[in-house]
């Protein structure tokens, strides 16, 4: 079961976006069955969580007990596009899903960004396993459609999860006493990561913040007391986030196979303000991490492919109108349609109501276009709302508008008042925040790990 309370490890009220990571939540066939049927409760417990902030659920991804969430600020949405998620399964020599990786791609404002969520072997001697399956999944991991077809070929990969590396070489009681004197340093040139940056060329680029806090495992579940079991397993920094930045030199390389769009001139600048782990949390033989990062691009004007006009206060049936534009490369299709979301929505299926936006033959050569919201797709209730126009062929929303409000009760005096409309669309100076949590939880009934 999830905690209770997931504030702190969530960063609310910072940043733009949230990248999720779970590992090892409860993958029994009676339960899988159910994450198929309905929403698995980890998700529910973060979407509860963070829309209320205005977070809204990009994509997710699951690989039995690994799962990737990806969230947005909702006036996000519309900049981030060529959504795309992988599965590539390690265990039992590919077979089983029990290690391996998820990710999730997009891009974002124009750059190509890609979050890689791994479940490596565990066990001290299998530092050589762990790099032999790494390299596997960035094989295997392909993005369909994309100038950026691969993991490593995106401008920014944030690379995460139980990575299961140990600290090798000193015993049990030099680690402890490492912890305990807050000596952490001494422990980080015989992290087997640490040390495999140095070798290994996969890993060059590759960055991570300061370990400045104690291994997060192995813990006895329920306390802040590390493994006093028969097996007695070494404290380890087994969960990590890290990052790494396109070189310039294959940025430039690739500009001209891209879009005039992306409006690449430097490559994105990508700094940490914190790494941290979560002790309070004691569900788990592991303690979550979390880091908080800001991307930053080169300034320019961004625009969403559909642009919404809507009036900014429904009091009337006729105030329910909504125009839209379309950009002139956008793939419009008969399926689209645009959403009537409660302002603090969880995702793109979470609307009150919604209307098709139809492509007649007459459409065709027309730039602006209009929907009507009749009385029955209306709230039953009043608010703040917004509209956001959902692509069949993206699959996702690339137009909202402002909130506004709905006020229930409408009388229909069509014609009394002309409709004044706003169109939405914001001016980004190219800066985002990140806040990335690895949380990896166990139970009892699992036996996979």
């Amino acid at each position: 079961m999830p905690p209770d309370d997931v504030t702190s490890l969530l960063g609310l009220n910072v940043g733009d976006g949230n990248t999720d990571i779970l590992q090892e939540v409860n993958s029994m066939i009676n339960k899988r069955l159910k994450d198929v049927l309905f929403t698995d409760q980890w998700s529910e417990v973060c979407m509860d969580a963070l829309s209320p902030f205005g977070y809204v659920l990009v994509t997710s991804q699951r690989m039995q007990g690994m799962l990737l969430l990806v969230f947005a600020k909702y006036f996000h949405l519309p900049f981030l596009r060529g959504i795309q998620t992988q599965t590539t399964r390690t265990g039992l020599g590919g077979i089983w899903g029990n290690k391996g990786g998820v990710s999730a791609r997009m891009n974002m404002f124009g750059h190509s960004i890609c979050f890689l969520n791994c479940h490596l072997p565990a066990h001290m001697e299998n530092s050589d396993q762990r790099m032999e399956d790494f390299e596997s999944i960035l094989q295997q991991q392909q993005f369909e459609g994309q100038a950026a077809t691969g993991v490593m070929d995106h401008d920014v990969v944030f690379w995460f999860g139980d990575l299961n590396f140990r600290i090798e070489d000193l015993d049990m009681q030099v680690v402890k006493s490492a912890i305990d004197n807050n000596k952490l340093s001494t422990l980080w040139e015989k992290d087997q990561l640490n040390m495999a940056k140095g070798s290994e060329t996969v890993l060059e680029g590759f960055h991570e913040g300061p370990l400045k806090f104690p291994p997060t495992y192995k813990f006895d579940v329920g306390t802040d007391t590390y493994d006093t079991s028969g097996k007695k397993r070494k404290p380890a920094w087994t969960d990590r986030i890290l990052w790494r930045s396109r070189p310039m030199a294959q940025v430039s390389n690739s500009m001209s196979k891209r879009s005039s769009l992306s409006g690449l001139t430097s490559g994105t600048c990508v700094s940490q303000h914190f790494y941290r782990s979560h002790m309070e949390y004691t569900i788990s033989d592991h303690k979550p991490v979390s880091s908080i990062f800001t991307l930053q691009f080169p300034y320019r004007v961004d625009m969403p492919l559909v642009t919404l006009f809507v009036e900014d206060e429904w009091t009337e049936i006729s105030d329910a109108v909504a125009k839209y534009k379309a950009a002139p490369n956008f793939p419009r299709s008969s399926w689209d349609w645009i959403g009537l979301y409660k302002v603090g929505f969880k995702h793109h299926k979470d609307y009150v109501g919604y209307v098709w936006a139809k492509q007649e033959e007459s459409d065709f050569l027309r730039q602006e276009h209009q929907v009507i919201f009749t009385e029955e797709e209306l709230p039953k209730d009043s608010g703040d709302f917004i509209l956001g126009y959902y692509s069949n062929n993206m699959s996702s929303i690339v137009g909202v508008t402002e909130p506004f409000q709905h006020v229930y009760c409408l009388v229909d005096r069509a014609g009394l008042s002309p409709l004044t409309l706003f169109p939405y669309y914001r001016v980004y100076t190219g800066i985002m925040e990140l806040n990335l949590i690895s949380f990896k939880t166990f139970f009892k009934t699992l036996s996979i790990h």
